[in-house]
């Protein structure tokens, strides 16, 4: 895979392209700032669910960077929609679980002692 301007690329109109890289680097910046407060928080708190949180945060982070990538031509379409959705499967997983780690069935006394 060869490097291209991302105002030569096909499936873009050229006219937006900077809106989308506009949006693209935003989302980067954006999530790899939640990802550093993410980590903050799990060293704080070294709990299960802030652990969970924090990997989907990073998640979000490789989604912003894989998207990037596809527009200067660095990752194929098909790459970048299988890492995607599955991308997405993941932190939908992720973020489920820690919801039902901390449901209204959980031992609130061990959630009390443990930070969780």
């Amino acid at each position: 895979m060869q490097h291209t301007n991302p105002f030569n690329v096909e499936w873009v109109d050229p006219q937006l392209t900077p809106v989308l890289l506009a949006i693209i680097v935003l989302a980067v910046v954006g999530t790899a700032v939640l990802f550093c407060i993410g980590v903050v928080a799990y060293s704080r708190r070294r709990s299960t669910r802030y652990l969970l949180v924090t990997i989907a945060l990073g998640l979000l982070v490789t989604r912003s960077i894989v998207g990037l990538g596809t527009v200067f031509g660095l990752v194929p379409m098909t790459v970048h929609h299988l890492v995607e959705h599955g991308v997405d499967v993941s932190i939908a997983v992720l973020i489920l679980y820690a919801v039902y780690r901390s449901g209204p069935g959980a031992d609130r006394s061990r959630f009390e002692t443990d930070g969780d």
